[in-house]
Parts: structure tokens; sequence; C-alpha cells
């Protein structure tokens, strides 16, 4: 896969700077944008598609267990530029490790590659994600040669199992999905990020663009977002803001912030007339 246009060149972060920003790998899978996204909750195809264009995403998550494959005009697969974007399918709505196991074996069905989002959900009230069953669909799949990207909650401990499990990537998510209110806990995810081995994205909860620009300050290696973007006034307007949103966090967190201080420090020196 090619950079795709609008991206910085992963050699060189802008112009003039030093900084060097390598692209986003992720198990074999090689991005230059930082952000995926979904297919959720979208008025229409038409609309997710010109807000995919205006992302600049080169990955996009899908639901299998909601994809209607018996009709073509309605199968979202149809859909989606998979020239340009890297499907990755998920096992949202499963709630339990034997839905997600299944979801896994259509993914295999449908002549896909062995990469999976893996979402086992705990309580159908919040939507928290099971970390026992997240755990085990991980752990499975691993060994049998899955790229597995594991959505979780913040906890420490857990991503950190979740990697030493297999999973290619940990996602921790920023608040409740859906929910619109950002990265309510940044100091774990910042934890998360300083103990990990494989890429952190933070998945679920994102409202706006700054929201974007906010997690990528954490250092974190990338974000998932999709409600966001799906249920914004101009969903096309949102998914380019949210993108450079996360281009201008990503910048921001490698060029280094000055130092928190207790009192003000004048810009300029006083000098003596």
């Amino acid at each position: 896969m090619t950079p795709t246009e609008g991206t910085p060149n992963p050699q060189s972060v802008c112009a003039g700077s030093q900084l060097q920003d390598p692209p986003l790998r992720v198990g074999s899978y090689t991005l230059h944008s930082r952000m995926i996204v979904g297919t959720g909750k979208y008025t229409n195809f038409q609309i997710m598609q010109d807000a995919h264009r205006a992302s600049a995403a080169e990955m996009v998550t899908v639901a299998l267990r909601r994809v209607d494959l018996k009709n073509p005009d309605n199968n979202i697969l149809n859909h989606l530029d998979l020239e340009r974007m890297t499907l990755l399918p998920n096992t949202a709505g499963c709630f339990s490790v034997k839905e997600a196991m299944q979801v896994a074996e259509l993914v295999l069905e449908l002549d896909l590659p062995k990469l999976l989002k893996v979402e086992v959900i705990g309580d159908e009230k919040t939507l928290m994600p099971c970390p026992l069953g997240t755990y085990e669909v991980t752990k499975k799949l691993a060994a049998e040669g899955w790229t597995c990207m594991s959505y979780c909650s913040d906890d420490i401990v857990l991503c950190k199992r979740l990697e030493e499990a297999g999973a290619a990537s940990v996602m921790p998510l920023g608040s409740p999905i859906g929910s619109g209110r950002g990265v309510l806990n940044p100091a774990n995810i910042r934890l998360i990020k300083e103990a990990a081995g494989v890429p952190i994205i933070v998945d679920a909860g994102v409202g706006q663009a700054s929201d974007c620009a906010a997690a990528m300050e954490l250092g974190i290696d990338g974000i998932l977002l999709n409600t966001a973007i799906a249920l914004a006034e101009d969903p096309v307007a949102m998914a380019a803001a949210c993108r450079e949103a996360t281009k201008a966090g990503r910048t921001s967190y490698l060029a280094g912030r000055m130092e928190k201080r207790a009192y003000a420090s004048a810009s300029s020196p006083i000098k003596d007339f």
C-alpha cells in the first residue's frame, strides 16, 4: 500500500523539521495514516464513502455479524474502497468466546486474511468489553497465526496480558463506545503505552476532532473512531477535521511539549536600559 494523498511523508512530519515518524506497523500491515475508521451508523453508503475518502484512513473495520451477505446492495463490503483500505473484520456484537470464534470462522469462509479486531462484550447496558473473553479469544487466535487487534478497557495489567497472549495491537477504550466523551483516563493510557511492546490504538469514545489530537498527544500509535464521524451533522467535514487533528496530535507529541510550571515565566528576558 502506498501513502494516501494528504497524509504526511512517513520519513518526515513537516517541512523543515528534523522529526522522523515511521509508519504504523501492526503485524505484517503497514499504515501511513494513524486513523482507522468504521462503517456503522451512516445515513447512507454514499456519505460513508465520502467520509472515508476525507479521512484518508487506510484501514476500515466492519462488524461481520451485521453484514448482509445475501443482499449485494446492502452488503457493506461492496461499498468499501478495498483497493485503498485494508479491511479489518471485527467481532462486535459478540457476547461470548464461542460467538467471537464463529466470526473468525466466517472470516476464513469469506477467504479473507487472518486479521481480526477481537471484541467480546461483557455488559449489554454499558457495552464494556469482557476482559476474560477477550483474553481467551486473543490467545486462541494468536496461537493459530491470526493478527489480533484486541479491544479492551483501559486496564494497565489487562493490556499487558493481551500483548503477552499474542495481540499484535492492543486497543484500550478512551471512554464507553459511542459516548463521545473523549479519553477519560489519560494517565492510564500513558502507562499502557509506556509498558507496551506492540502498537497501542485508542478505540472508542472520540466525539470530535480535538479528542483525536488529545489522544495522540499521549503518545499512542493510532486511533479508531466511527460514531464521531457518522453522527456528525457533516460527517465528511468531521472526517477531514479528525484526520488533521490526528496528524497534529502526533506531531505535537513527537515535537515534545514544554515542561509544566507552577509559576509564570517571562517569554523574553528583561533588558537594562
